[in-house]
Parts: C-alpha cells; sequence; structure tokens
C-alpha cells in the first residue's frame, strides 16, 4: 500500500484537540486529481459539514492545473466525501454535540485514490495552546542536551 502526501493541515493540531480520525474518499473532477499529483492543495480555511444525509468538504482549495485548457476547475468549492451512511450518522451525532468540529488533517493518495483523513476536534482554550508550546520546547531542549552527550 503506497501513500503520498499532498497536503496536511499543521495548524489543526495547534487550534484544536483532536478526539478521532476519519478517513474518507472525495468526488473529484478529472483536472483537480492532476493538480493534486503536482502538490497544488491548501486544507487551511477548510471544514467537513453533513447535510442532508451527506458529508461535503467545504473551502479546500485546489489550484487550478497547469496545462489545463480553457475550461478547468473552480478552485475552492464544496466536495462530496464518500463515506458510509453508518459512518455518516455516527460523525453527524458527534457533531451535534456541543464545541465538536470536524477538521481536515491532511490529503494524500492511497493507491492511486485521493483520500481525505479528517478528524473530530474540540477548540483548544489560550492557556492550552500555551501549555502545549511549553510542552515542545521542553522536550526540543531534552533532545538538544541528549545530543550533546552521545
Amino acid at each position: 500500500m503506497t501513500t503520498k502526501i499532498v497536503s496536511t493541515n499543521r495548524k489543526a493540531f495547534h487550534e484544536y484537540h483532536i478526539l478521532e480520525t476519519y478517513e474518507a474518499g472525495i468526488v473529484l473532477l478529472g483536472s483537480e486529481v492532476k493538480s493534486l499529483r503536482e502538490g497544488n492543495a491548501s486544507l487551511k480555511e477548510s471544514y467537513v459539514v453533513i447535510r442532508s444525509g451527506e458529508a461535503f468538504l467545504i473551502g479546500t482549495h485546489i489550484r487550478a492545473y497547469s496545462h489545463t485548457g480553457f475550461v478547468g476547475h473552480e478552485p475552492v468549492r464544496n466536495r462530496k466525501l464518500l463515506l458510509h451512511k453508518k459512518e455518516i450518522g455516527k460523525i453527524h451525532s458527534k457533531l451535534a454535540e456541543k464545541g465538536l468540529t470536524a477538521v481536515p488533517l491532511k490529503l494524500y493518495f492511497s493507491n492511486g485514490r485521493v483520500k481525505i483523513e479528517f478528524g473530530l476536534a474540540k477548540g483548544k482554550k489560550l492557556h492550552d495552546k500555551r501549555d502545549a508550546k511549553k510542552q515542545k520546547d521542553i522536550k526540543r531542549e531534552m533532545q538538544r542536551e541528549m545530543g550533546k552527550y552521545s
């Protein structure tokens, strides 16, 4: 099984506590897939929403394919996610809880098919972000000190 990561949402791990992760396929146009193969995607402002029993990816930017002619695709559009009905129901019930949102984490190719990993997330407070940064700095310092003596 080969995987090639196209785009990651590093900001999501800073802004949210990720509780659960899910993998889904995406309905795309041909020019979008070609553009993704070039690595032209951004997940920064995107999120997942459930509408009338279907999951959609909102706000993902996939740049136009470099060798396209006059007719291409719209860079930012709503894209349908491919999930089982039971999974959609489970996600929808969890999103109905207060303070939870579905945030895309990474976009990648798995055996030639485009997949997205998204997580159910709860927003971090400012003090949580500070604590996470402090822990990261402490870990980095420990690694640096251990490197001096080896």
